[in-house]
């Protein structure tokens, strides 16, 4: 038998599993990354716990025939990060070399959103397309493009930041510092601020009443629950965010005219009441030749996707 491992690096935690080549986790963990310790210290701590799980399993390091990681940054060849995402690190590391010198095991990276796609593609929402975009919709917008077989990454790893396309000129400030960004207003941080500037004027509503009153509680969740119960208030928030979801679909839909959109992350688990919005207004975006047909789905996989995906970039 031959054995994979998947890695899902984060900025807090790591996600680990050793799969089949089927793709199947057989055992998986989490650990925390600690990458203010330096990314050898990090390599380290995961190569050890790799070893810890596949002890537990009775597999034998020659068993292992491949390390897949996905990584918060832009992945050159699948061996290079141009830069690192939250991590104190030094930009242009070699981690895939970093990575077999510790192990002995041949090792290939992504970014962490492709590795994603790469995993709802092969084994969940995106199984038997040949063409798919995911989008995760989180506290930021990622994006993996998926196309006859192939990550779509780029020349210098950027390739599939669909999150920092610009919907409005000089429009809200985005956390990459530019202005207007598709992720300063769809994503979990988009929701949120549109939902406090709203709240400063108008205070009485369900979603307020959701909070206890406490703004500093408040996450994209309760807007969507709030909207759920007919709130007209917040109704109005998801219909604002839908405008620019759609917006920003579109515009991937002209450029790649893929056959299916899978929506992960947060935002996505607002279901139907968002995805129906998106839907009724897609066609003021899109070519209509690039809606035929087309397939908006949930991601299928959760937390797994990102260990799934990894793993494939060396099956």
């Amino acid at each position: 038998m031959e054995y994979f491992v998947g890695i899902d690096i984060g900025g807090t935690n790591s996600k680990i599993g050793i799969l089949n080549s089927d793709g199947d986790i057989l055992k998986s963990t989490s650990i925390k990354t600690e990458s203010i310790e330096g990314v050898d210290y990090t390599l380290n701590k995961i190569w050890g716990t790799v070893l810890e799980l596949s002890d537990e399993l009775d597999i034998s390091r020659d068993m292992i025939k491949g390390i897949g990681m996905g990584i918060p940054g832009p992945v050159i060849d699948q061996k290079k990060v141009g830069f690192f995402a939250n991590f104190p690190w030094e930009k242009n590391i070699n981690i895939s070399e970093k990575m077999e010198e510790i192990s002995g095991i041949k090792t290939r990276l992504d970014n962490d959103v492709n590795v994603i796609a790469l995993g709802e593609t092969l084994y969940g929402a995106g199984k038997g397309y040949s063409k798919s975009v995911t989008i995760a919709l989180g506290t930021g917008v990622g994006g993996g493009i998926f196309i006859d077989g192939k990550l779509i990454s780029g020349a210098t790893g950027a390739g599939g930041e669909i999150g920092h396309m610009k919907l409005e000129k000089e429009g809200k400030v985005c956390g990459c510092g530019q202005k207007g960004c598709f992720e300063a207003y769809a994503s979990a941080t988009g929701v949120i601020r549109e939902a406090l500037s709203r709240l400063q004027i108008n205070k009485n509503n369900e979603l307020y009443r959701l909070i206890d009153g406490d703004l500093n509680k408040l996450e994209a969740k309760h807007v969507f629950d709030a909207a759920k119960k007919g709130d007209k208030f917040s109704l109005e928030i998801v219909d604002y965010v839908s405008e620019y979801l759609a917006m920003g679909i579109g515009n991937v839909l002209n450029i790649i005219n893929p056959e299916v959109i899978i929506l992960s992350g947060g935002v996505a688990l607002a279901g139907d009441i968002l995805l129906d919005k998106v839907k009724e207004k897609l066609p003021n975006y899109a070519l209509g030749i690039t809606i035929e047909n087309l397939q908006i789905k949930l991601g299928q996989l959760g937390n797994d996707a990102g260990i799934k995906g990894a793993s494939a970039l060396t099956i």
